[in-house]
């Protein structure tokens, strides 16, 4: 997307051009795969869910609401990781044609937790020792 393309917050963010990257990619890899493979549902609809998530959770007002939709964006593209997985594990694709999408995905899901870590209200309780022996 160019600049002057922008209509929304969300188009301005690297991981969604990247989601959508990656869903091009993907169609391609997929018109090779059968429908009748669960997988080619699977992976149509886990992209899908990438994408989708970002725009939702960039437009909610506080951070545990776009923490929420950034997580479940992250876990969709787990969920893809693990389609192209199974793409290889069944010789319908070739590791070397699946490479590109697993390395897409592995700058994805770093880019969402980069912005669940910057979104995120959660305080820690600092590394402590108890003492548990009897007195």
């Amino acid at each position: 997307m160019n600049q002057q393309s922008y209509y929304f917050d969300h188009e301005k963010l690297h991981v969604y051009q990247k989601a959508l990257e990656f869903v091009v990619w993907l169609n391609d890899i997929l018109e090779r795969v059968e429908k009748k493979h669960a997988v080619h549902g699977q992976l149509d609809r886990a992209s899908t869910s990438v994408v989708m998530n970002i725009p939702e959770g960039n437009g909610k007002f506080t951070s545990k609401d776009r923490c929420k939709y950034f997580d479940i964006s992250r876990g969709s593209a787990l969920e893809c990781a693990g389609g192209l997985d199974i793409l290889v594990a069944k010789n319908i694709l070739s590791f070397e044609e699946i490479k590109p999408g697993k390395i897409m995905l592995k700058e994805i899901v770093s880019m969402l937790v980069g912005l669940i870590k910057s979104n995120s209200d959660r305080t820690y309780e600092p590394e402590i020792e108890y003492n548990t022996e009897k007195s």
